[in-house]
């Protein structure tokens, strides 16, 4: 059974999974390149092969575009367009495209001189000025062809610019993607919001008041344990670490968190949180994994989640990719009762990263909503990172809900995981700061409180009769 196992996550290794190659402080200086704007990908070489039929299955009437090329001698450069790919085989006239390259770490932009056409809109892979042409000939290349050169569409010197300074003169590709550029709308203060939310300090200690004195519905259990679930990077450990923080009254870092590659937490940890220093532990266990990673053999399995929901997993078991958690290995042989099992899953997802997520962790997710759903466990969705993903947001915190884009974001998110959308909650954990915030604070609360809320649905919906209060 164990061979058979390993033999399927071998296959699955065959499938190559759609993620973005740039990284976000890159993403980050691209958008600022084109000012408030969202990057979505749309095709990636690597994965949909280096055709121009694949690039035009992708690519065709999706608006702005911007394509980001890496050669082998390290080099990312490309170019934008702001006019749709349309095969109509005419000269497009486009004064907002240009090129760039990144250098010194920052990207330098090459604007098109005016009198110009910015590209030949044909059948084939893309190009720039016809002096800039990628995945040439159906091949992982780039190819200059200098402005020296004089063709019958007379387009000279669109854009000036010396291959060994944009790409080393290094033609040889490794990868070749292009993003959907969107448009982040404006807030007005005249907008309604789409949902509506206090953001006062009486909300903020009402909310720590109902946390307080909650109580699970089954008296055998006397607090809640929450499941923590997401890819690497998206503030499972962040989240506790500011749950904690507000109840503390400073920031703490108990949880190691980060934006490391792989996963930082290694272990099954379940985490109690004190109302204050010297206070005794709140109603409600926060339980951190590993992250999901898309890579066959790396980062949480599906079935260590199915031992850690039936109250298997001990607190500080390390997991190990390439061997499932055994239950037989438990001291206590006996079923794990009902405070020990997970009332609550929390899939943790990144705003930045909903339109990247590959098709191999969206289905690694779904194979954990059925094992969940076929458990009857309640489940909500945080979507972390808000700030990051809106400018507006990250100005200010209040206009979460006044902005169409994050509401696009939970949406998308909605339609992904198969959730409906009032279980999706929008957050910002603690990361960069030095003092607590009143509106995240509100928001984290607000978070945690549904979560309590769901627990009791669950609670109340399998417990026995003799778990229930008399």
């Amino acid at each position: 059974m164990q061979r058979k196992k390993m033999h399927q996550r071998l296959k699955n290794l065959s499938v190559a999974p759609q993620t973005s190659s740039i990284t976000e402080e890159q993403r980050k200086q691209l958008c600022a390149l084109l000012g408030d704007v969202e990057l979505s990908l749309l095709y990636k070489a690597s994965v949909h092969g280096y055709q121009d039929s694949a690039f035009h299955q992708r690519c065709d009437h999706q608006g702005p575009t911007l394509l980001v090329a890496y050669n082998h001698s390290g080099y990312i450069f490309g170019g934008y367009t702001s006019v749709d790919y349309t095969q109509c085989f005419q000269d497009i006239v486009d004064k907002e495209a240009f090129l760039f390259s990144f250098q010194g770490g920052v990207p330098v932009r090459i604007n098109i001189n005016s009198e110009f056409s910015a590209r030949y809109d044909d059948t084939g892979m893309p190009n720039f000025g016809e002096q800039l042409f990628f995945c040439y000939r159906n091949r992982p290349v780039v190819h200059h062809q200098g402005g020296d050169v004089f063709n019958y569409r007379a387009r000279v010197n669109a854009f000036n610019f010396s291959p060994a300074t944009l790409y080393g003169n290094d033609t040889n590709l490794r990868e070749c993607e292009v993003y959907k550029v969107e448009q982040i709308p404006q807030i007005s203060a005249k907008m309604t919001p789409w949902r509506n939310v206090l953001w006062t300090a009486n909300r903020r200690a009402q909310l720590m008041g109902l946390i307080r004195n909650y109580k699970p519905l089954v008296t055998s259990v006397s607090r809640v344990r929450i499941l923590m679930i997401g890819p690497v990077g998206a503030g499972k450990s962040s989240f506790f670490n500011s749950i904690n923080s507000i109840f503390m009254g400073r920031i703490t870092s108990k949880a190691m968190s980060g934006s490391a590659g792989t996963s930082l937490t290694t272990q099954f940890r379940t985490y109690p949180v004190k109302d204050g220093r010297e206070g005794k532990p709140l109603p409600f266990v926060l339980c951190d994994t590993m992250g999901l990673e898309e890579q066959t053999g790396a980062g949480l399995d599906i079935e260590d989640i199915s031992s850690i929901l039936q109250g298997h997993v001990p607190d500080r078991y390390k997991f190990n990719p390439t061997s499932v958690f055994q239950p037989e290995e438990q001291k206590a042989s006996r079923p794990a009762s009902l405070k020990e099992k997970i009332h609550c899953v929390v899939y943790v997802i990144d705003a930045t990263k909903i339109s990247l997520m590959s098709d191999k962790l969206q289905e690694k997710i779904a194979s954990v909503r059925r094992k969940v759903n076929s458990l009857g466990i309640a489940q909500i969705v945080l979507m972390t990172k808000v700030d990051e993903a809106c400018p507006q947001v990250e100005e200010n915190l209040q206009s979460l809900y006044l902005s169409s884009y994050i509401k696009s974001k939970v949406q998308e998110v909605s339609s992904r995981l198969g959730v409906p959308v009032s279980c999706v909650l929008p957050v910002k954990n603690y990361s960069q700061e030095l003092e607590l915030e009143l509106n995240c604070d509100v928001l984290l609360l607000t978070a945690l409180q549904q979560m309590l809320n769901f627990a009791d649905d669950y609670l109340d919906d399998v417990c026995s009769m003799e778990d229930k209060p008399k």
